[in-house]
């Protein structure tokens, strides 16, 4: 009796999802994460993965991968503070924190755990904490977590930002944002973020998932693009599924914030450590990212390719330098019905709707590979000026 009051409730749950064009559904393949993708059989042109380098598929990181569960076996058993922290472990947080600029390097096992610890270790019910209206959700849930104060401020408004920061009484300030708004693809402000930092002594964190490997003239993400270091911004999230291809995440900054998280952030304390194997294909993964610079460079190529032909064809695109290509539509149905008239074309673009996105910006999401060609990207256009333009 009390399983079907439970089960009634779920039911009314996914009914209002569906009645809304918000339920979600899973693709599954059965290939390597590349741009074709092989589902039921057929070979179908993915514009949805964040393997921005094509580094999922690389054989390096394949063979290091492999080395590794022959040196480590598969699981590493424990947390990293009781017998999970090996040597492959220690070696990658060096590396990343080589990578980064900064002292020391933490590994998470996801971005999700990352920004909770950090996020968690820093502040409390005392504290306050300020987030832009388009932060990813991990960073929103992190600071709720924490209990201090929230405030957020209009998508990169510099204004609003600086008026809650000068109204805001607490001691401690931490302003959170994302480097690469992961939905937009537009690029935070740092600079001015940073300036109102240093004016009201708060803190400044940037979670960089998407810039990380990507964005700058190495592909030191956002914070070189604007030529900022550790002493800008002191906290620095990146992960290591998106553009290194593989999985996990990490934390970067001083030596004092790393044994700070070791001892206080129980996101890393009370959960097992990433295969040692997987910190090894990471480890090759850096290497890789560093010397096939082509894979950065072709990818910019192919994002002003992208951007140039759909100008030609008159498809609205957002504002983006990044390999995030947004097409906003408006509401759900348009968005849910665009993403199924490409797959029928063989063409998978996932349709982002509410609450990932606000209310009215339903959207196809573009995302670009290094291993994507111009003559895939032509279908794409191709098919996008026949669906999207047709029914405006």
């Amino acid at each position: 009796m009390f399983h079907e009051y439970m089960h009634n409730y779920l039911r009314s749950l996914l009914k209002q999802r569906q009645d809304s064009a918000l339920y979600r559904s899973r693709w599954t393949h059965q290939s390597h994460q590349t741009p074709t993708l092989l589902i039921d059989g057929e070979v179908y042109l993915a514009f949805c993965s964040n393997d921005y380098l094509g580094l999922a598929s690389h054989p390096r990181l394949t063979a290091a991968w492999c080395n590794g569960a022959e040196k480590y076996a598969v699981g590493s058993g424990a947390s990293h503070l009781i017998t999970g922290h090996t040597e492959a472990h220690h070696a990658l947080e060096k590396e990343l924190a080589a990578y980064t600029g900064r002292e020391r390097a933490l590994l998470f096992s996801t971005g999700y755990m990352a920004n909770i610890g950090v996020i968690t270790t820093l502040l409390g019910r005392h504290d306050a904490v300020f987030l832009d209206k388009l932060n990813h959700a991990s960073l929103v849930d992190a600071a709720l977590l924490s209990r201090a104060k929230i405030h957020r401020y209009s998508h990169n408004n510099i204004k609003t930002l600086s008026r809650l920061l000068a109204q805001s009484p607490a001691q401690h300030q931490l302003i959170i944002t994302d480097g690469v708004f992961s939905m937009d693809g537009d690029v935070a402000d740092l600079p001015n973020i940073v300036q109102l930092a240093n004016h009201h002594q708060a803190w400044v964190m940037v979670d960089d998932a998407h810039g990380l490997g990507v964005m700058g003239d190495t592909g030191r993400g956002t914070l070189e693009m604007y030529g900022l270091g550790a002493d800008e911004v002191p906290v620095l999230m990146g992960t290591l599924g998106k553009a290194f291809g593989v999985f996990g995440a990490f934390v970067a900054g001083s030596e004092l914030l790393i044994e700070a998280l070791i001892q206080s952030a129980r996101s890393y304390i009370y959960t097992t450590a990433l295969p040692p194997a997987l910190a090894e294909a990471v480890r090759e993964s850096l290497i890789v990212a560093e010397q096939e610079t082509w894979r950065r460079e072709h990818l910019h190529e192919l994002i002003a390719y992208f951007r140039a032909a759909a100008a030609e064809k008159e498809i609205p695109l957002m504002e983006s330098s990044t390999p995030i290509q947004p097409i906003i539509l408006g509401d759900s149905e348009k968005a849910l019905a665009a993403s199924a008239a490409l797959y029928k074309r063989n063409i998978i673009v996932t349709a982002i709707r509410p609450p990932t996105v606000p209310q009215g910006t339903a959207r196809l999401r573009i995302t670009l590979s290094a291993l994507h060609q111009k003559n895939q990207i032509d279908q794409l256009i191709a098919a996008l000026a026949e669906i999207i333009l047709k029914n405006k």
